[in-house]
């Protein structure tokens, strides 16, 4: 992992905290054109979401004048949670707006300054709709690398961002600074919340939850929350009326193991070899670099 003061975005003080706390908070980094393609994507999936729901007469309006940040959440108003998971806790379609998100140089630049020109956009990227009173909204404390403990000496930078504004109510982020300095915790998979997501144990939660400064980190739509990949961090539930739309991405440089057994990643940047770096085109195919040598006629 190879920083190089040239290269990134992120000012000296920035990188100091990041490494110091192991989080930090980028307020505002993108745009709402920035973000229009991801909120095209996901109204495109909540389109195909409402016609199953529709069709299956589990409602009777689909809905298509609502808000983008109350839609899907009116449309499973009255319905279970069950319902709600038929869809999966979150989403990783193969949509152009999400490849158009991880490729923005806005994000790639902050990314470059903390581990180098090298990057390789990880295949375990989530859209996550947070949406209100479904249990499996509530993220418990965990650490990423709980779901890859073997797969890197190195961190896995996550990239956590808003579509709309993450408050108190509708279920921040919350980080335990300093506890990627630990190795990666005993964890097991919860039960409450129907999907089994990973959790940090009891023995340690303890511990860490009463000796530690619990930061709550609600931030405006657009901006970004960059962690390492052992910080300990959980979200709450959404208490509010409208769906927390929020997006989790994942780079690391390109000698590390690009874990095929969770999807294909793709790279995104490459000093050394820009001719690599994948296409929207090749993201669609599974591909995960761009091959620019000459095709036989």
């Amino acid at each position: 992992m190879e920083r190089n003061p040239n290269h990134g975005t992120l000012t000296a003080q920035q990188i100091e905290h990041y490494d110091r706390e192991g989080y930090l908070v980028i307020e505002p980094l993108l745009t709402d054109d920035d973000m229009a393609p991801a909120r095209a994507a996901m109204s495109e999936k909540v389109n195909i979401i409402a016609e199953e729901l529709l069709r299956d007469g589990k409602i009777k309006d689909k809905l298509e004048r609502e808000p983008f940040a109350t839609r899907l959440a009116k449309l499973f108003d009255g319905l279970t949670d069950k319902d709600f998971l038929q869809y999966g806790r979150s989403w990783r379609d193969r949509i152009a707006g999400y490849f158009m998100l991880m490729s923005n140089p806005k994000i790639v630049g902050a990314v470059e300054s903390l581990i180098g020109s090298e990057l390789f956009a990880n295949p375990v990227y989530n859209v996550r709709p947070k949406v209100p009173k479904v249990a499996a909204g509530a993220v418990p404390w965990h650490q990423d690398k709980s779901y890859w403990p073997d797969a890197n000496s190195n961190p896995v930078i996550t990239v956590w961002i808003p579509l709309v504004d993450a408050t108190h109510e509708n279920g921040c982020l919350h980080v335990i600074p300093r506890t990627q300095k630990k190795r990666v915790l005993d964890y097991h998979h919860e039960s409450h919340t129907g999907t089994s997501y990973l959790e940090v144990d009891e023995k340690y939660l303890k511990s860490l939850t009463r000796n530690a400064n619990i930061v709550a980190l609600p931030v405006k739509a657009g901006s970004a929350i960059l962690f390492n990949d052992r910080l300990v961090h959980s979200s709450t539930p959404n208490q509010s009326d409208h769906v927390r739309w929020s997006v989790d991405l994942r780079y690391q440089p390109t000698d590390q193991d690009p874990m095929p057994q969770h999807g294909a990643g793709f790279l995104v940047r490459s000093r050394k070899h820009p001719e690599r770096v994948a296409t929207l085109e090749d993201w669609l195919a599974n591909r995960p670099e761009h091959d620019s040598s000459p095709q036989p006629s």
